[in-house]
């Protein structure tokens, strides 16, 4: 699942066609492309943890869905088409990222009981629209190129992936959006304050979730209080904090507390970093099957009992248990 460095990057690919007019394509069976024909872009694309938000306007020089030949969807041949007339993308040639930068547009909380349109109609009226993306366990952005396939499939076929959504832009290039689930919302729902790379990021909340009566890996994928931390990140701040994952976080100590929400701030950042410098991630127990010291790590799945299961790595030695036992209700 892409976690936070990974959705800020994909908000890094979508921000230079901010405000550009927008022609539609792609497979989305939930999304009308007139709802989108009929406006464009505005002037922001708001981030929060794990979700992406692009904000339209109605736009009334854009002539209306019906009289838009370009409101069909994209033919594979025009995908094809587009796809070689476009051959740059934003990589390592691009122009170089700003530690300022690195901090998207942020929106002021809107509450949670912000309405929504989950279906394929966006919102009435010329009220402003935001288009809410969620990533899932494989979803992805490209820019002004497509995903090609890395390998045949069951059936032996190198079929490339179809994108979800397509947005091409009068000012020339496009975006692909893969495996995402996409609905209409009224408002962006952002709580800043939960993100985990956002200056907003409140520790003295998250210190407050963390010492509950329960094991501490549960707590770090709540995304109400750690928003954009996934499963790579719970693991290794874990590990570099010396922490077992199913410790009881009110039996940890405040500086151990302290210690490990600052290993999630800077190893999320630090992640973040090295996307926009194109380096490769680098793990210290993430799939791994020997600790940096060298001991043998342990791997189980663990998650709220009736809730999500994720895979969980460990070092025993590295990161003894608290309590040395487990609790009747863990088991």
């Amino acid at each position: 699942m892409p976690e936070g460095p990974s959705v800020r990057k994909f908000h890094h690919l979508v921000s230079p066609f901010v405000g550009q007019q927008v022609k539609t394509g792609g497979s989305s069976k939930k999304l009308n492309p007139a709802d989108l024909q009929s406006c464009a872009p505005g002037h922001q694309v708001v981030v929060h943890g794990k979700k992406l938000f692009l904000r339209f306007h109605p736009d009334e020089e854009v002539r209306p869905p019906g009289n838009n030949p370009l409101s069909e969807p994209l033919q594979k041949g025009a995908r094809k088409e587009v796809a070689t007339d476009q051959k740059q993308t934003l990589g390592p040639d691009g122009p170089k990222i700003s530690d300022q930068s690195l901090r998207s547009t942020e929106l002021a909380p809107n509450g949670e009981d912000s309405s929504h349109c989950s279906g394929g109609s966006a919102p009435a009226g010329d009220v402003e629209r935001w288009l809410h993306v969620s990533f899932g366990l494989f979803g992805s952005i490209w820019a002004n190129e497509f995903s090609r396939a890395k390998k045949a499939n069951k059936r032996g076929d190198w079929r490339d992936p179809v994108p979800r959504l397509v947005l091409n832009f009068g000012g020339g290039g496009f975006l692909a959006f893969y495996n995402c689930q996409m609905s209409w919302s009224s408002s962006s729902v952002v709580t800043p304050n939960s993100d985990i790379l956002s200056e907003k990021f409140h520790r003295g909340q998250a210190l407050e979730a963390l010492g509950q009566a329960q094991p501490v890996c549960y707590i770090l994928l709540d995304q109400r209080y750690f928003s954009g931390l996934g499963n790579i990140i719970k693991n290794e701040v874990l590990y570099r904090a010396g922490i077992h994952p199913l410790s009881l976080g009110s039996l940890l100590s405040p500086s151990s507390l302290e210690s490990l929400v600052d290993h999630v701030v800077e190893f999320s950042t630090n992640w973040l970093q090295d996307k926009f410098q194109d380096k490769r991630q680098h793990t210290q127990i993430y799939q791994k099957e020997q600790c940096p010291v060298g001991h043998q790590i342990m791997k189980d799945m663990f998650g709220p009992p009736g809730g999500f299961q994720r895979l969980t790595w460990w070092c025993p030695q590295c990161q003894p248990r608290l309590p040395p036992k487990e609790p009747e209700q863990l088991q």
